[in-house]
């Protein structure tokens, strides 16, 4: 694995990416409501992106992809196709959002509530939420990957929940997916090192089942094997001098 160091100005351009895929995620909230479908929630957020931002939805036609987001309800852990699915009272929906701007990738993810949700439901999503944190508190130069893995895994693990291995977070910036690969398990101290300047995502799946996963034949959607609901929370950083910057936080939470 190389993971590339950005230059100062290639990490403004991360840092615009990263605010316009937050923003779209900000708009699209108020929209998940019941009897929405999740093909018209892709087709405003694909007007959007085009539209306002003058920006590219990174997932239409990557490797065969679709559409321009991914829609995840209540058991589908990744990869949802947005269709013509209505969202019910009760479902929780993860909306993942990559936009390109200027050559540049931003990438994020958020849980959404589609009115009240189950007791499970929003257990799940509140233990995937706290395992991504306790991942980004972890982002230092000099620590390592293996470092992020354990604080996910331990965290989702102490709650009685389960981390999901077959897919995981990653190096980005000019490409999609970049390297290194990063992990929502291991053991602190092994993995690479991280420097300053690396980019990528956390973005831990967590069940609140069994770990075990299935793809579907449309060859995108993955689910639980258990039929168990999954949760998943995303966020791009910059490793920083003293830390880390997190380039891709809604209007609510930036400083």
């Amino acid at each position: 694995m190389n993971a590339s160091i950005k230059t100062p100005a290639e990490q403004q351009l991360m840092r615009i990416a990263g605010r316009l895929t937050a923003d779209v995620l900000d708009m699209i909230g108020p929209q998940v409501q019941p009897g929405v479908s999740t093909e018209e929630l892709d087709r405003i957020c694909h007007d959007f992106i085009v539209g306002v931002q003058q920006a590219i939805p990174a997932p239409l036609n990557y490797r065969g992809f679709p559409k321009s987001i991914c829609t995840s309800v209540n058991h589908v852990v990744c990869h949802g196709i947005p269709g013509d699915r209505k969202l019910r009272q009760g479902d929780i929906v993860n909306i993942d959002i990559t936009v390109i701007k200027d050559g540049f990738h931003g990438d994020s993810s958020r849980m959404f509530f589609v009115g009240k949700p189950t007791v499970q439901g929003a257990r799940v999503t509140q233990v995937a939420f706290d395992a991504m944190w306790a991942g980004i508190r972890m982002v230092r130069p000099g620590a390592r990957l293996g470092d992020i893995g354990h604080a996910v895994q331990a965290c989702t693990e102490s709650q009685g929940c389960s981390v999901v291995r077959e897919y995981c977070g990653h190096g980005i910036g000019r490409g999609f997916h970049e390297d290194p690969q990063v992990l929502h398990y291991g053991r602190p101290g092994t993995g690479m090192e991280l420097r300053e300047g690396m980019t990528f995502t956390i973005e831990p799946m967590v069940n609140a089942g069994e770990r075990g996963v299935r793809l579907l034949p449309d060859g995108w959607t993955v689910v639980t094997r258990d039929h168990s609901l999954s949760a998943q929370w995303e966020h791009t950083v910059l490793v920083t001098a003293t830390g880390c910057e997190v380039l891709t936080l809604g209007a609510a939470d930036r400083p």
